[in-house]
C-alpha cells in the first residue's frame, strides 16, 4: 500500500484517495477526468484543494442558508484552516448545521488531510482566503456592478485557484508559470460557469453580470480570459500540468461554443470526445 506524510503527519492511505475521488466524481464532471489522471502526489494535492474549495463553494451557493449563517461559516473554516487541529476545529464550525450541508462539507477535514505535508501550507492559505472572500461576497449579496466588480469575484472563487495551481506545479516539479496567466486562467472557466448557470443564478436573486451587460458582453470577457488561459497553457512544458489544465480549458472553449449559439451544457458524449482527443 502506498503512503506518505500528510496533513498533522497523518499516513495518506489508498482508500483516503479513493474516498476522494469517489466525492470529486459525485460533485465534478469537469475535474473529476483530468484529476484521475494525475500521477501520485499531484493528483492527492490537487484533490485535497479541489474538494476543500468544493466544501466552502457549497455553502456559498446553499439557497437555503440565511446570509449570517453563511457568512458565520464561511469565516469558520477560515479560521479552522489556520488552526493547529484543523479536524477538531472544522467538526466545530459545521457541528451546528450538519444535517443542513452536503456531505462534501462536513467531510472537509478528511480532504484536507489528504494533502501532501510539503504543499498543504500553501494549499490551506489559498483555502483561507477564499473562504474569507466569499464570507465578503455573500455580505454584500454579490453586489456586481461593474466589470472591475467581475475581475475581483471571479478572482476570489476561481483566479486564485489559477495561481494556487501554479505553486503546486512548481513544488512537485520545478514548473515555473505567468501568474497573470495563471489567474485568467480560473477566470474564465468561472466566466463560463456563471453564462452556464445564469437562469438558477438569477431565480436566486443573484446576477453575476455587470450592469448594462448581455450576453454578448460576458461572451467577450470570457474570452479575452481563455486566450491568456490557451498561452498559459502553450507556455507549460508537456508533463502532468499541462495535461491536466488542457482538458478543463478544452471543456471551457466547447462550452462557450455552445452558448453562444443558443445551447447550454456539453452532452457526456461531447465531453468524451474532447477529452479523447487531448494526449
Amino acid at each position: 500500500m502506498r503512503f506518505y506524510r500528510g496533513m498533522e503527519g497523518i499516513p495518506i492511505t489508498n482508500m483516503m484517495l479513493n474516498d476522494a475521488m469517489t466525492m470529486l466524481k459525485l460533485t465534478s464532471r469537469t475535474f473529476y477526468i483530468p484529476i484521475s489522471k494525475l500521477i501520485p502526489e499531484l493528483k492527492e494535492a490537487v484533490s485535497s484543494a479541489y474538494l476543500c474549495m468544493r466544501a466552502i463553494d457549497e455553502v456559498e451557493d446553499d439557497e437555503k442558508l440565511p446570509a449570517p449563517i453563511k457568512k458565520e461559516l464561511l469565516l469558520g473554516a477560515a479560521q479552522a484552516m489556520k488552526s493547529q487541529n484543523i479536524e477538531e476545529s472544522l467538526h466545530q464550525v459545521w457541528q451546528p448545521y450538519r444535517d443542513r450541508l452536503p456531505e462534501v462539507t462536513v467531510r472537509m477535514s478528511e480532504w484536507a488531510q489528504l494533502c501532501p505535508a510539503g504543499i498543504a501550507p500553501t494549499v490551506y492559505n489559498y483555502i483561507t482566503m477564499m473562504a474569507e472572500q466569499m464570507a465578503d461576497w455573500v455580505g454584500t449579496s454579490w453586489n456586481i456592478r461593474t466589470e472591475e466588480d467581475l475581475d475581483k469575484y471571479t478572482y476570489s472563487v476561481a483566479g486564485m485557484v489559477g495561481e494556487m495551481l501554479s505553486d503546486i506545479w512548481r513544488w512537485y516539479d520545478g514548473t515555473e508559470t505567468d501568474r497573470v496567466k495563471a489567474v485568467a486562467f480560473g477566470r474564465g472557466l468561472q466566466a463560463v460557469n456563471i453564462m452556464r448557470n445564469r437562469s438558477e443564478d438569477m431565480e436566486r436573486g443573484v446576477d453575476f453580470f455587470p450592469d448594462g451587460w448581455d450576453l454578448k458582453d460576458m461572451l467577450r470577457y470570457t474570452r479575452r480570459n481563455l486566450k491568456l488561459a490557451d498561452e498559459y497553457l502553450a507556455d507549460l512544458k508537456k508533463g502532468p500540468a499541462r495535461t491536466f489544465c488542457q482538458i478543463p480549458l478544452s471543456l471551457a472553449h466547447a462550452t462557450v461554443n455552445l452558448i453562444a449559439v443558443g445551447g447550454n451544457k456539453l452532452t457526456r458524449d461531447a465531453v468524451l470526445k474532447i477529452v479523447s482527443k487531448i494526449k
